[in-house]
């Protein structure tokens, strides 16, 4: 499982004090009011803890404001990078929800105990996620994340059980 999770992502700058458009990877935009603080990614590779001082929204978008940052050209430089939490931090999930971080890489069988592929990619389409699965031949093969198609997910293994509809494959 992942150690951390994505938030959202600095969209752009949002005035000359510091401020970010950030464009939230999570279900819920005020999911920020209850945070106390984010791990922003930075060119190394590593993560730097940014304490929020502020939230507010425009649009689709969170405004945050972080302390000790006051202006445009502090922040600047981070546009485009991803905002995290540590996993311990993230929202608790109901029953048959998972974190799309935890999905993705995993092994997805058939009802019948053959490999089908590894789950690529989650698209969130409104109605319901789909699932994107690469096949062992490169092909794609598109499965709608719901109950009649998803029959098991283990997040610790690492693998997933599905029953393609008619016309799927």
């Amino acid at each position: 499982m992942e150690e951390f999770l994505q938030v959202g992502v600095i969209a752009s700058t949002h005035g000359l004090k510091g401020e970010v458009k950030v464009f939230p990877t999570t279900d819920d935009v005020r999911r920020f009011e209850e945070l106390e603080y984010v791990l922003l990614e930075t060119d190394k590779k590593g993560k730097m803890r940014l304490e929020i001082a502020g939230v507010k929204y425009f649009k689709q978008f969170a405004i945050l404001k972080f302390k000790g940052i006051d202006t445009i050209d502090e922040i600047q430089p981070y546009k485009g990078r991803s905002l995290w939490v540590p996993r311990e931090m993230g929202q608790e999930l109901s029953e048959n929800e998972y974190y799309i971080a935890d999905l993705i890489g995993m092994e997805v069988y058939l009802e019948e105990g053959s490999l089908l592929g590894i789950l690529k990619d989650v698209l969130e389409t409104g109605a319901n996620d789909v699932y994107s699965v690469m096949t062992a031949d490169g092909k794609e093969v598109l499965i709608p994340a719901i109950r009649q198609c998803i029959q098991q997910v283990d997040v610790q293994e690492k693998k997933m059980q599905v029953h393609l509809l008619d016309g799927l494959v």
